[in-house]
């Protein structure tokens, strides 16, 4: 079946939804539109003007991107600019662009927890709270063969994720009883005629920040002109969120072991090691880790008693501050985040067959990190 650009979204946005992201984080759509049928979908870490003549040779109809391409305000559109005029190319050739960046770090089975996997990182915690998420229940009520549908919207808009658990709900079967009245429409049933349905009570949870979404495709779904449903406050339920991990080894190895670990992991020619007790043969078992620029977490993985802290882009005088603290810091870089990349086509391309999508969905070959180590 065809896929539009907005229904693909609605599946992403309930696996990361943007309500997750950082304050002033710019997610979400950043270039076109997603009102369109999509064959090709790209992932790529980086929008650079490489990757953009490869979206366009591939004609390619939606990149997604781990970051943001307009991360600041342009403040000039010259075409004379290579990163500006990308922006123009995208247009020309109706390329939409959409980021998910914080809230890619913050989900559960998100970016910091393949890390923890691919580092063989167990028994983790975020290592910085973000997030506390209240719930809300819905109970809906509608005829019983309307259920399928109704579950299907509810699930697509964000509703009924337990922990590791999508689409749940709860149906009790009973009967409903109306009487349309003169201006009514109803979908069964005659004005001035009692009728009496039998119709499934359908109960999900859902955060109480994406209500608006979730009553709105419960609307769209729904026979009935008038629905009848109820939405209760949940008091037993609250989940945090948070960036960055902190987990253990299954043991303890030496630092030097360790580190080799992360260069193979992410194929790294060098890294960068900060910390007075860089004893390499010291062994060490309580890993936190926060991909890109996490240097300004670095008193919470000292807090929650990490024997080494993984982040990129370390400042010259975080670190001399992160030494101080006798906190040992691996500094990888901020490029070992391209394992989001195969990770997401992964995912995607298990969307694509559960719901049956007519869709390619490819990774951007280009390599886009800025640094070389000779």
């Amino acid at each position: 079946m065809t896929l539009n650009g907005n229904e693909f979204i609605q599946y992403f946005d309930a696996y990361c939804p943007q309500w997750l992201a950082e304050a002033d984080d710019p997610v979400g759509l950043h270039i076109g539109t997603l009102n369109k049928e999509l064959s090709t979908i790209m992932v790529t870490l980086d929008v650079r003007p490489e990757v953009v003549a490869e979206a366009i040779e591939k004609n390619v109809d939606l990149i997604i991107a781990k970051h943001p391409p307009i991360f600041r305000p342009a403040k000039r559109l010259s075409l004379d600019q290579p990163q500006t005029k990308m922006y123009a190319d995208l247009l020309k050739h109706d390329i939409a662009v959409f980021a998910a960046h914080t809230n890619l770090d913050i989900i559960e089975n998100g970016l910091n927890d393949w890390f923890c996997e691919k580092l063989s990182i167990e028994n983790t915690t975020y290592l910085t709270k973000t997030h506390t998420v209240h719930y809300k229940k819905l109970a809906v009520f509608v005829p019983v063969d309307a259920t399928s549908e109704m579950r299907l919207a509810l699930g697509k808009a964000g509703a009924g994720l337990q922990g590791n658990y999508q689409n749940t709900s709860y149906s009790l079967i009973g009967t409903g009883r109306f009487t349309p009245v003169e201006g009514a429409h109803p979908a069964i049933g005659e004005v001035g005629v009692e009728e009496s349905v039998q119709e499934a009570k359908i109960e999900v949870i859902f955060p109480e920040t994406i209500e608006a979404e979730v009553v709105k495709a419960m609307r769209q779904a729904h026979p009935y002109e008038e629905p009848a449903f109820d939405i209760f406050k949940i008091d037993n339920r609250t989940k945090d969120f948070g960036l960055g991990r902190i987990g253990e080894l299954t043991e303890a190895i030496p630092l030097k072991s360790f580190i080799e670990r992360v260069k193979e992991s992410f194929n790294l020619d060098g890294l960068r090691l900060i910390g007075t007790d860089t004893d390499e043969e010291r062994l060490i078992r309580r890993i936190a880790i926060c991909g890109g620029s996490g240097e300004k977490f670095y008193p919470d993985a000292l807090k929650k008693g990490a024997d080494v802290y993984i982040t990129g882009d370390v400042y010259y005088h975080t670190a001399h501050d992160m030494e101080a603290e006798g906190l040992t810091v691996i500094d990888p870089g901020h490029h070992i985040e391209v394992l989001c990349v195969s990770k997401l086509v992964k995912l995607f391309n298990q969307w694509k067959k559960d719901y049956n999508w007519d869709v390619a969905v490819i990774e951007s070959t280009v390599d886009t990190n800025p640094f070389k180590l000779r």
